[in-house]
């Protein structure tokens, strides 16, 4: 009996369900952040509302900071609210971790914030391979 293949397979079947689990988890992690966005716009009374919005989500914001912890700054809800205005319109971008999206939001120019999507997926880069091509084409 062959066991150091055996041994090869087990580890490979392992790698490959850790990775699938990975990406299902940021797939949910999307969907979820997607959704809290939507429901922060319902909210506010549409896109259009930021005043109110904002304060609306500073409040809201450390209320779940108490319940979930700093994954809910008002930053971070704000992400989410932009997150969920960008993406809208379009297929929902799993590829990418809340990481890149947090780097890519700030990016108001839409055909640029594609662009760099794009080269995400494409080379499957890194946040700070992301961070460094948005720096190097800003130069």
């Amino acid at each position: 009996m062959d066991y150091y293949n055996k041994i090869k397979d087990v580890i490979a079947k392992k790698e490959v369900n850790e990775n699938v689990r990975i990406l299902q988890s940021n797939k949910d992690t999307l969907n979820a952040y997607y959704e809290i966005g939507r429901l922060l716009v319902e909210a506010q009374g549409g896109e259009n509302k930021s005043k109110y919005g904002d304060m609306l989500i500073k409040n809201w914001s450390k209320k779940l900071i108490e319940i979930y912890g700093k994954g809910y700054s008002t930053t971070n809800l704000k992400y989410m609210r932009q997150f969920y205005i960008i993406q809208k319109s379009q297929p929902l971008v799993d590829q990418l971790t809340w990481t890149h999206w947090t780097i890519l939001l700030p990016i108001k120019n839409e055909n640029e914030r594609n662009y760099y999507i794009n080269q995400c997926v494409l080379n499957n880069l890194s946040k700070r391979e992301l961070i460094k091509l948005i720096k190097e084409k800003a130069s």
